[in-house]
């Protein structure tokens, strides 16, 4: 491998989901891949609880912060290799163009950030969420990327989430 793969993780509001997407991808993968997050409706702000865990994980927080995904649609953005939407609404909008044409999947989970209730039932959600993403993206580390063409890794990334599901 020449340089790391850049994964996209896609959101609306790119405050909780692909926060925690990005901060795993580049913590699990260890330089192998560099993540990113962004929503088409980004909230301006990080919720704390995925500030928290980032920082569990040992990512910089002053990497992270909520931004359009306008930002990576263009010419000086850095190259995405994988883009991976995950909430429903986003993997419904139309995107921009990608340029490079990045692998592209669908890892829909519920909003974290929506749960209302305890502060244990807030935490549990977006644990769930963490988990979950953290399980695909070590599937996603165990495929032999320099062995699997653009068609074959977009399968294996959808088959990734039927695993997981």
């Amino acid at each position: 491998m020449t340089r790391p793969y850049n994964i996209l993780f896609l959101c609306t509001g790119n405050s909780a989901r692909s926060i925690l997407g990005e901060a795993l991808a580049t913590t699990l993968s260890h330089g192998r891949f560099i993540g990113y997050s962004a929503g088409s409706n980004p909230k301006q702000f990080v919720h704390p609880i995925a500030l928290k865990l980032a920082r569990e994980m040992g990512y910089p927080l002053e990497l992270l912060r909520s931004k359009t995904w306008d930002e990576f649609g263009r010419h000086d953005a850095p190259h995405m290799d994988f883009i991976i939407t995950v909430c429903d609404s986003a993997a419904g909008e139309e995107c921009p163009y990608w340029p490079g044409h990045p692998t592209t999947a669908h890892w829909g989970f519920i909003d974290p950030a929506a749960v209302t209730g305890s502060e244990q039932e807030m935490w549990d959600a977006f644990r769930k969420v963490e988990m979950g993403l953290r399980n695909r993206i070590e599937l996603l580390l165990d495929l032999p990327m320099d062995k699997l063409d653009h068609l074959q890794i977009k399968d294996e990334l959808h088959s990734i989430h039927q695993q997981c599901n």
